[in-house]
């Protein structure tokens, strides 16, 4: 930190800004106070209650009279969230907290770490079809990713990276982080994908597609749901098929139609026949019946056999969540003629719509914590790396569990959900800024070369850290409630 006139130069991150008094720098998260460089977001301290299924809760001062729980808590989490960065590099971390568990002495080292390596993964539950593969995603018309694969029942996007984050235009660059950070912050971010549909997308609620709600997640493939089902269907209709834009099924030609005796009907699909039953790219991917281009069910109907199917033939076509349905007989030249669902089959529908879970979108956030981060732990960065493979330091992200990819460096991936509200922050460059905390034994810490001078007790830490003066910044301008106090 370095004055120029009446400015404080931050170094918290790479853009090094001066910030005058009473502003904040382009982050909105460090700010000139009186004199001295400040943290607008508090550091936050959790508590992980046993007697609540694990969730992580707010930090609850340690003098608070007992609640009446016979199970005690594992006691405080010290978070990164609001820790700091260890910008440039060489520092060693905001925070490195020991404490005692079961006996063994552990530490906790916390930083918030700057990642222009990172994105997120989203899983948009819906049977529609979202964009083509490899199809541009954009936000604010600005490429921010890409359309994945498609999974069982959902669809994957795969928004952020360095690429989008650096290499594009200044606006790209700006717009992905905006996107990356709403996103991971549990905000309805809106997208729209090239040759596609516009989905607003929020972490944890139902994806809204081309302005409508989605409800439900399909129950399985159309084969999937024949199998389910098709004792429900046995004696009550001549034919089922359940139209999927995947794996259309068939009843009458399917396993579970075989071992149950039903008669074949003579019914010719379009498609490709995979096995018995089991139909492919019956039409077009869309946002019609099951994933399809269609909306009138007949069209993936090619006719059916006079030597097999016989005038009076009835059959129930259904989507892979029940939420379209037609039931039709055949009229004396075999033509297809729609009529009321039997209260007989209206059960079976329902009861397809039933099996659906609520359709929701996931983001994952992902980022390569590999690089200079390390130097924040130990002087000896690979042998964090090291550790952390054998399964020696554990890693969470503002408390929370995370997936540890395979392979060099030390690539994770977190539920957004699960971390405290708003643990996310930015820095222009353009970048995103996430907890990451890194538990091991005190001994072992020590062996990697850590900073072990630098080690301060948990007890130390809440003392100084569980409260802080409550500081806003509004406008520009500084106001400072001196009798007011906020847990962090």
């Amino acid at each position: 930190m370095s004055e120029l006139d009446d400015k404080i130069r931050c170094d918290a991150c790479p853009v090094m800004c001066y910030i005058r008094p009473g502003m904040t720098g382009a982050c909105d998260r460090y700010a000139n106070w009186d004199g001295q460089l400040v943290r607008v977001d508090p550091h936050v301290l959790l508590e992980r209650a046993v007697h609540d299924g694990g969730k992580v809760v707010p930090f609850v001062n340690a003098e608070a009279a007992w609640s009446g729980d016979i199970l005690a808590s594992p006691g405080p989490i010290i978070t990164a969230v609001g820790a700091g960065t260890t910008y440039p590099d060489y520092k060693p971390a905001p925070f490195i907290v020991s404490s005692k568990v079961d006996g063994v002495d552990m530490v906790t080292v916390v930083t918030e770490g700057i990642y222009s390596y990172c994105g997120v993964k989203l899983k948009i539950d819906t049977d529609r079809h979202l964009g083509p593969e490899c199809a541009i995603v954009r936000a604010q018309g600005e490429p921010v990713g890409h359309v994945t694969t498609g999974e069982y029942g959902s669809q994957m996007l795969s928004l952020g990276g360095v690429n989008h984050l650096t290499h594009g235009g200044k606006k790209e660059g700006r717009v992905t982080c905006d996107t990356l950070l709403g996103l991971c912050n549990g905000e309805p971010v809106e997208l729209t994908v090239d040759g596609g549909v516009s989905v607003i997308v929020e972490a944890g609620k139902p994806p809204i597609i081309n302005g409508k709600r989605e409800e439900r997640m399909r129950v399985g493939c159309g084969s999937a749901t024949i199998g389910m089902f098709a004792k429900q269907w046995d004696g009550k209709v001549d034919e089922v098929v359940v139209v999927d834009d995947h794996i259309t099924g068939v009843l009458s030609e399917h396993q579970a139609g075989k071992l149950l005796g039903v008669r074949e009907t003579g019914i010719k699909m379009r498609g490709r026949r995979s096995t018995p039953g089991r139909y492919f790219h019956v039409a077009e991917p869309g946002v019609g019946w099951g994933g399809t281009n269609v909306s009138d069910p007949l069209e993936i109907v090619a006719g059916f056999n006079p030597k097999v199917a016989w005038s009076g033939m009835t059959m129930l076509m259904v989507s892979t969540t029940g939420e379209q349905y037609g039931f039709y007989r055949l009229d004396d030249a075999l033509r297809p003629i729609e009529a009321e669902l039997p209260e007989t089959l209206r059960e079976s529908v329902e009861r397809i719509s039933e099996n659906c879970e609520p359709a929701l979108c996931s983001v994952l956030f992902m980022a390569g914590a590999g690089g200079s981060l390390r130097a924040g732990v130990t002087e000896n960065p690979v042998r964090l790396t090291r550790s952390v493979r054998q399964a020696l330091t554990t890693v969470t992200a503002g408390g929370a569990p995370v997936v540890v990819w395979p392979g060099g460096g030390i690539t994770f991936m977190v539920d957004v959900t699960l971390l405290p509200r708003n643990a996310f922050g930015y820095v222009p460059t353009p970048a995103i800024v996430a907890p990451i905390e890194f538990t091991l034994r005190l001994d072992d810490y020590a062996a990697l070369g850590g900073h072990v001078g630098e080690v301060r007790s948990l007890d130390d830490v809440i003392a100084h850290h569980a409260e802080r003066p409550n500081i806003v910044f509004a406008g520009g301008a500084v106001a400072r409630d001196i009798g007011a106090r906020r847990k962090a």
